[in-house]
């Protein structure tokens, strides 16, 4: 098996009227999820999309996501997942360099997507779920999967561009595939039983594959919810009887910190990814919901996991576990040798998950991947029983006067504060001693702390050099699509409330 499609027809084939996707009391079985991704695929073709050809998805979390993408990898295209949120340049810009051909664009989205695609002269179809019903119904299933080689591109996801534009990381068939296989066996022992709560968002990776992916390949149920609130997360659970949940680490704090009186006990296990999360809401979480939670660590360019901790093995708080089946890792210095046992070095990956490369950017890919090891552009530690552990993203360390401070350990000390929710430490400009410490600080609902005692706090528990002579109170912190914290938009503000 070669085409990522063939999971969902094995799938309906084995089980036909298992409910595959749920929204609200909308239930789509695999029968019919399988049917109309062929009526989609038929569709593509009398578009005049062929094999190789990229088509976008700019939708939320709703059953057309899940039919188009299927579809489109049926008729043998690239998928291009893109955030409904994006701004008619944005649009125009991913449309241009993907080279799509063609672009599926939520009807309720504000008119960027459609303004984008006319600036990049692509044709837009709006997806409204009755006419879309009626348009799929207008042709015949498409029977047959395309044939398509482990190497060839099925999806193009781009990037978040942190360092500059967004470059497209070309995922293989092959790629995808083991990526999907490796989670629902060894990872996350999905079985056709468990119900998924997917409010991740399905143009993300982590979303696409950690949730619709190996639910497809595994036969479970998909609950898909477009937009996260910590409520409505957790009626989803106690309605549908859910048994996973996957989500980015301010999800968890979300979920954490919510009153309810909901019924989870279902939950067996959750997933963590995306970015670190603080060991206390890991163990809160775990401590309040009953299940545990397992962290890993992925990426775009990898498919996206590469690591994570397992349920038959000990997990470690604060750790992003071992590599997956097949995958493997190095801890390099600047210049590309291994560290000595016990140091801090840029994680390096290798595998089948790996990308094909950066879409059209050959001199990119070299410099990412120069020598078959993807460089991932986090420093991370290994113990002695071989568990990592992501210290700092490498571009996010800061430099304090010569001595090199990572943001996540004072992170970890300011979650420890009763009152804090969120906080997310940055360097900010100085002088004389090159970069300063400052955090940007989101106290939970009803607490109640000044500037000067987090940073008190901090400074108490860390060495002095440490500790943030900055400190600000947020009402929320900048997020990306996922929920990762982007802490490349925050910046202190011209008078902070505590500065020594």
């Amino acid at each position: 098996m070669a085409n990522l499609a063939e999971f969902l027809v094995r799938t309906a084939a084995r089980q036909p009227e298992r409910p595959a996707l749920r929204l609200g009391s909308h239930i789509t079985s695999y029968t019919e999820l399988d049917e109309r991704s062929a009526r989609a695929a038929a569709l593509l073709r009398a578009e005049g999309v062929r094999p190789g050809d990229r088509v976008a998805l700019m939708l939320p979390n709703v059953p057309e996501f899940v039919v188009l993408y299927y579809g489109a990898l049926r008729a043998g295209a690239i998928v291009v997942p893109l955030n409904p949120l994006l701004k008619e340049r944005e649009t125009a810009y991913h449309l241009s360099d993907s080279g799509a051909v063609l672009l599926f664009e939520w009807h309720q989205a504000p008119g960027e997507g459609m303004q984008g695609a006319a600036a990049a002269g692509v044709r837009r179809m709006a997806v409204e779920p009755s006419s879309f019903a009626a348009l799929l119904a207008g042709h015949e299933p498409l029977s047959e999967v395309a044939r398509t080689a482990d190497d060839d591109v099925a999806v193009l996801l781009y990037t978040s561009g942190t360092t500059g534009k967004p470059k497209g990381a070309a995922l293989t068939h092959g790629g995808l595939r083991h990526n999907t296989e490796a989670n629902e066996v060894h990872v996350q022992r999905m079985t056709a039983d468990d119900v998924v709560v997917g409010c991740l968002p399905l143009f993300h990776i982590f979303g696409q594959i950690c949730t619709m992916s190996v639910a497809v390949c595994s036969g479970a149920s998909l609950t898909l919810i477009p937009r996260f609130d910590p409520q409505t997360v957790l009626d989803a659970i106690a309605r549908d009887r859910a048994t996973v949940f996957g989500g980015v680490p301010t999800m968890y704090a979300a979920l954490l910190q919510h009153p309810t009186d909901a019924d989870v006990s279902t939950l067996r296990m959750c997933v963590s990814g995306g970015a670190s999360l603080p060991v206390e809401v890991l163990r809160g979480f775990e401590e309040r919901f009953g299940c545990a939670v397992l962290e890993g660590f992925g990426m775009s360019e990898t498919s996206p996991v590469v690591t994570f901790n397992h349920l038959d093995r000990p997990r470690k708080a604060g750790s992003i576990g071992t590599p997956i089946q097949d995958v493997e890792v190095r801890l390099l210095d600047d210049k590309g040798q291994d560290i000595a046992p016990g140091a801090i070095g840029e994680l390096a990956v290798r595998g089948p998950n790996l990308m094909k490369g950066y879409w059209n950017r050959p001199e990119e890919t070299a410099i990412a991947v120069p020598d078959g090891w993807l460089r991932t552009g986090d420093l991370a530690r290994r113990d002695e029983d071989g568990y990592l552990y992501i210290v700092d993203r490498k571009k996010d360390m800061i430099i304090r006067g010569g001595y090199n401070v990572y943001p996540r350990e004072v992170e970890e000390i300011l979650h420890e504060h009763p009152a804090v929710a969120l906080a997310a430490v940055v360097g900010v400009p100085h002088q004389e001693l090159g970069e300063e410490i400052a955090a940007a600080v989101v106290l939970r609902p009803g607490a109640r702390a000044t500037a000067e005692e987090l940073r008190q706090y901090v400074k108490d528990r860390i060495a002095a050099y440490k500790y943030p002579r900055t400190v600000w109170l947020m009402d929320t912190l900048p997020m990306g699509p996922s929920g990762k914290i982007l802490k490349r938009q925050i910046s202190a503000p011209a008078a902070p409330e505590a500065t020594v």
